[in-house]
């Protein structure tokens, strides 16, 4: 028998909470091991039962999702954040995903998606809903928004990397490492990059773990989030 995969929930509604539990408790080889209705309520629940993935919501009272995902991030980092929520806007995902979320939906996945997303966060993997991808994939072709001075507070969007505009600002990566690098930024899986490129999955994993190395982030939302903001290269 597989081990069972641990989910905590934290959403202010509750009759979402209710609905996700319910549902995800009768998926074989998952337990709910609690629900959260803030931030706040979601961190001591990770802290207390250190549960494989909690989902969260990012719109919610006392301390929201993105600011509870950067103390989960960092106090329970052996839990992985899956982001359920209704908004799928560009600030928001950079958002998230710089707090450390390794996955991201919207609250229109079915059980099956999202089955699937706690499966692949739970194994270390970064997950994506179809209307986060086409958000990614429409920041990095779109233009570099006119500079505004704001911080990384504010909730400004830094620009996407574009692949010459990944040689320039990571010059360490090799010429292969920025088109693997370049899809990564598109959300594509590692299927659909060896497909785009004609390697086999196993080279594109090579070349995943390298340039992983050289920007020294651990996953695909790291990645993701390094590509889409202004920290400079190592």
């Amino acid at each position: 028998m597989t081990e069972r995969i641990r989910i905590a929930i934290a959403d202010d509604q509750a009759i979402i909470r209710d609905g996700l539990e319910t549902v995800l408790s009768l998926v074989d080889g998952f337990e709910v091991v609690g629900t959260a209705a803030d931030g706040a309520e979601a961190v001591a629940l990770v802290a207390a039962e250190r549960p494989d993935v909690v989902l969260m919501d990012l719109r919610m009272p006392i301390l929201d999702g993105a600011a509870a995902t950067r103390r989960v991030t960092a106090e329970t980092p052996e839990t992985a954040v899956l982001v359920l929520t209704t908004f799928a806007d560009d600030a928001d995902i950079v958002t998230a995903l710089r707090a450390g979320a390794r996955g991201y939906l919207t609250k229109d996945a079915g059980r099956a998606e999202l089955a699937a997303a706690i499966r692949a966060v739970a194994a270390g993997q970064s997950t994506f809903s179809e209307p986060v991808r086409e958000v990614l994939l429409g920041r990095i072709g779109a233009p570099a928004p006119s500079p505004t001075g704001a911080g990384e507070l504010s909730g400004s969007v830094p620009a996407p990397l574009s692949e010459p505009a990944l040689a320039e600002r990571f010059p360490a990566l090799t010429a292969r490492e920025r088109e693997v690098y370049a899809l990564v930024l598109q959300g594509r899986s590692n299927a659909e990059i060896a497909a785009a490129l004609f390697v086999g999955v196993a080279t594109v994993k090579t070349h995943i773990n390298a340039l992983f190395a050289k920007l020294g982030v651990r996953d695909r939302a790291q990645a993701i989030a390094r590509g889409l903001g202004t920290t400079s290269a190592n």
